[in-house]
Order: C-alpha cells, then sequence, then structure tokens
C-alpha cells in the first residue's frame, strides 16, 4: 500500500509575522499545533517538518517532531515539498499531503478529506479542498475561489468572484478554495519542473499551473476553511480561539 506522508513547509521569513512558525500559542510554536493534529489523521503515517531554518529544525527536535532540512532557495512550498520527498526516498505512488504551518486550528478530518480521493483512484495526481465562500468574502481578492466540474475536477481557480452572479436566480454556489493539498509523489516531482505559467502569474495562484498543463486537481466539500495566521491580528484571533478548543490528549 502507498505510504500517506503529511508534510510541513515552514520558513522564518515572513514580511507580516516574523518567524511566525515559531510564535507562541497556549504554550507551544504554532508549527507544533499544526504537526500534533496532522498526525492525528487517521491514514496518515508519519508527519515531518520542512525547513531551510536551523531554529525550526531546533524547535521541531524539542517537541519531538521529524524536521527535514532544505534549500532556502526554493521559489515555493511546493518546491520544498519535492525536495523532501526526495530525502525521505518517498516512492512514486506515495502521496504527500502539504499542509500549511500557519493553520494551528486544522481539523485532521480536514486532512482525512484531502487524501480520500488519492486512495480511491490509483490515476489521480493530485487534490485539495473548498467550502461555501461566506458572503462576505466573496468579493475579497484574498478569498480564493474555485469551480469545479460534476465529476470533482476543478476547472478553475480565482480571486475574483466564481461564478459571476449575472442570473441571480441561479443556484450555483460560490466556493472558496481551502489550500490543503495531497498529491501522488510521481505528480509533485513533475509538479516542481513546471515553469510558472500565464493564468498563474496574472492571478498569483500557484495551482493554476497544474491546470493549464492539463492535469487534474480533485476537489472535496468540507463545511468550512481553517483558521489562518499571516498578521499579529490573526495571531490573536488563533490564541484567543485555542483558548475555547479542549485540549489534545497528550498536551
Amino acid at each position: 500500500m502507498a505510504r500517506v506522508v503529511g508534510l510541513i513547509p515552514a520558513r522564518l521569513a515572513s514580511t507580516r509575522l516574523p518567524d511566525k512558525p515559531l510564535v507562541d500559542i497556549a504554550g507551544w510554536p504554532m508549527v507544533r499545533h499544526v504537526w500534533e493534529r496532522a498526525r492525528r489523521a487517521r491514514g496518515v503515517s508519519e508527519v515531518a517538518i520542512a525547513t531551510p531554518d536551523a531554529k525550526i529544525m531546533e524547535a521541531a527536535a524539542l517537541f519531538g517532531a521529524r524536521a527535514i532540512m532544505t534549500s532556502d532557495r526554493h521559489r515555493s512550498g511546493t518546491d520544498r515539498l519535492a525536495e523532501a520527498a526526495d530525502i525521505m526516498g518517498l516512492d512514486p505512488d506515495d502521496i504527500v499531503i502539504n499542509i500549511q504551518g500557519d493553520e494551528p486550528l486544522l481539523p485532521p478530518s480536514a486532512i482525512e478529506a484531502v487524501i480520500g480521493p488519492l486512495l480511491e483512484d490509483p490515476d489521480l495526481p493530485m487534490s485539495s479542498l473548498m467550502c461555501p465562500c461566506p458572503e462576505g468574502e466573496r468579493d475579497n481578492p484574498a478569498c480564493v475561489k474555485v469551480v469545479s466540474a460534476s465529476n470533482g475536477d476543478a476547472l478553475y481557480f480565482s480571486r475574483a468572484r466564481l461564478p459571476y452572479p449575472r442570473n441571480l436566480d441561479g443556484i450555483a454556489i460560490v466556493m472558496q478554495h481551502v489550500g490543503l493539498y495531497a498529491y501522488r509523489r510521481s505528480f509533485l516531482a513533475t509538479y516542481a519542473t513546471l515553469a510558472p505559467t500565464p493564468l498563474e502569474t496574472t492571478e498569483l495562484l500557484e495551482q493554476l499551473r497544474v491546470l493549464e498543463n492539463g492535469y487534474r486537481i480533485r476537489m472535496v466539500r468540507v463545511e468550512r476553511a481553517p483558521v489562518g495566521v499571516d498578521t499579529p491580528e490573526d495571531l490573536e484571533h488563533a490564541r484567543a480561539l485555542m483558548a475555547l478548543e479542549p485540549p489534545l490528549a497528550d498536551h
């Protein structure tokens, strides 16, 4: 059977929130919260942190996580994951989950949802998540929207509203893209070699490179997007929510 490996790309360079993976939330660095939740997902055999930073390597060692030192020259988290997968010696049919390191409240069920299509369909290269877009976010370019085919494959991603409500009686739901990805290991290696594409560079959405090159992304619907941390205000919000969360089993 294919191994299912969760990888958390993490680096200290962040303009809006310095040293973001190591900021304290409820007594733990943020990246530990992500790691602890990811390893509780059913079907995941291992979770590791991929980083170019010695400080993150040291922090991971303190709480018992495997950390993989990667190059500091990668242009994206996808490239970092491809290198980490090489270092781990993963087989072509293994599944790699790209887990955002700034979502400390990530539910394990989201990881279980995103790997489902690849476990069911050995020919599928990649999957991701979507959820109903809150009404106040539908015109927000920071909230990425996605439209999909009847079989669940993504048709397009955009920072603009999708679909446009020309017919106010239309029944299509505006769906928000949730940035959790799973890849077949063989496709991750291919993805890392693909050059940026016109739609990608226009929208600044790396996943469009997949569609522009003719590959499929199967979308899975979940109820809501996890809370992300990009700014000091987001950090305080996450801390407040964490105070309301029940403790993890070994906290």
